[in-house]
């Protein structure tokens, strides 16, 4: 059942507040693909979208009671959840690759690599790492959302929830603080094998 109004929305999410089967029936019809939409733009992953999205609902069905008419309209108030939701499995995503790429470094530090190269390249991704970790936030994670997790400005934007501007902004700031430290570290080394 397509839902037109705004108002409309708001009735609904208020009697499913009530146990209002039909009502959260109604609510879902009309507003899980937007929140499925919403979800898999940030995601970009549709199996974890449609999760998220399941996930989101359930909680609705559990916690509408905390919708409140005067602060918002029910739209932007379930949008505003599926967006954080969004977010929050963006950051445990992104968290769980950095676990592993650290478990990663540790195995291969553990075995002495067959190939120079091999070696090489390993220095050259933890000399990344430690670069990004002194250009400091927020530009860290723009650059780690922006180049490791895929997402456009923006994406980045939204994900971030900052205005398109201040997404390119720290992306690009972000990448020119990266530059000058691995410029820096690259002289440092130079110095040092030259002696």
């Amino acid at each position: 059942m397509p839902v037109a109004h705004s108002e409309d929305l708001d009735q609904l999410l208020l009697l499913t507040a009530r146990g209002d089967a039909e009502a959260f029936s109604g609510l879902y019809d009309a507003i899980a693909p937007q929140v499925l939409g919403l979800v898999t733009h940030i995601i970009r992953d549709r199996a974890q979208a449609e999760e998220i999205t399941q996930e989101l609902f359930i909680e609705l069905w559990q916690h509408a009671r905390q919708f409140d008419p005067t602060r918002g309209s029910a739209k932007a108030w379930i949008l505003r959840r599926a967006r954080m939701r969004a977010i929050d499995r963006l950051r445990t995503v992104i968290a769980t690759l950095r676990r592993d790429d650290r478990e990663a470094m540790l195995n291969a530090a553990a075995h002495v690599p067959a190939v120079d190269d091999e070696a090489l390249r390993n220095v050259q991704r933890q000399t990344v790492r430690h670069a990004l970790e002194l250009v400091g936030e927020p530009h860290k994670t723009a650059i780690l959302l922006a180049y490791f997790g895929g997402l456009s400005q923006s994406e980045l934007a939204h994900a971030t929830g900052v205005p398109l501007g201040t997404a390119k902004t720290r992306v690009r700031d972000g990448l020119r603080k990266l530059e000058k430290i691995l410029n820096q570290q690259y002289r440092d080394v130079s110095k040092g094998g030259a002696q």
